[in-house]
């Protein structure tokens, strides 16, 4: 939090520029909001900043529902940015566990709920893996199919090990991972 507060004034303005921009060019109010599973399985209200055309997204065609600007953002993870206020609420961390949506963590029985004692993350173990989740799920059959039985099931896996063995130390290393992986 003391962190995201420090951020906020060099941050601010590229963030209210990159919401308007993202309103001309989808159409739509350009900071995009959902309800994701938060710290303890507490539901929040998490921002990012509006990449798609207003039509059906589906998963695995996320990238074909992207405006250019859009795949331009969400390339370097800008459209991330407005999560610095989920961060200064107290929603969210800077690394951790991805927040998900409802019918992913919500429904972590046993030791896998470890995962809901830490607050999400804006980045994490998981998320600099799966930095090509898109991609992968493109190239699947039934992408639904194959991210709850494939890639969910094995960040439930990396989550738990980051979250057992968690250090300030490692926390860093994943920013680090995480601003080269964006470039």
């Amino acid at each position: 939090m003391t962190l995201g507060l420090f951020l906020l004034p060099f941050l601010i303005i590229p963030i209210v520029l990159l919401i308007l921009m993202a309103t001309l060019d989808t159409g739509q109010w350009g900071l995009f909001s959902q309800y994701r599973i938060g710290q303890f399985g507490i539901p929040f209200k998490i921002y990012k900043i509006r990449t798609l055309k207003q039509e059906l997204h589906r998963l695995g065609h996320l990238d074909a529902s992207a405006t250019r600007f859009g795949k331009f953002l969400r390339r370097y993870k800008l459209d991330e940015l407005p999560q610095l206020f989920n961060v200064i609420k107290g929603d969210m961390s800077f690394v951790g566990p991805r927040p998900d949506i409802a019918g992913f963590a919500d429904c972590l029985e046993g030791e896998d709920r470890i995962i809901l004692n830490v607050k999400p993350g804006i980045t994490g173990p998981a998320t600099i893996k799966y930095k090509d989740e898109e991609r992968i799920l493109a190239q699947q059959l039934d992408p639904e199919h194959y991210n709850r039985t494939v890639i969910w099931t094995d960040k439930v896996e990396i989550n738990k090990k980051y979250v057992r063995n968690w250090r300030f130390s490692v926390d860093l290393l994943f920013i680090l991972k995480s601003i080269k992986n964006s470039k």
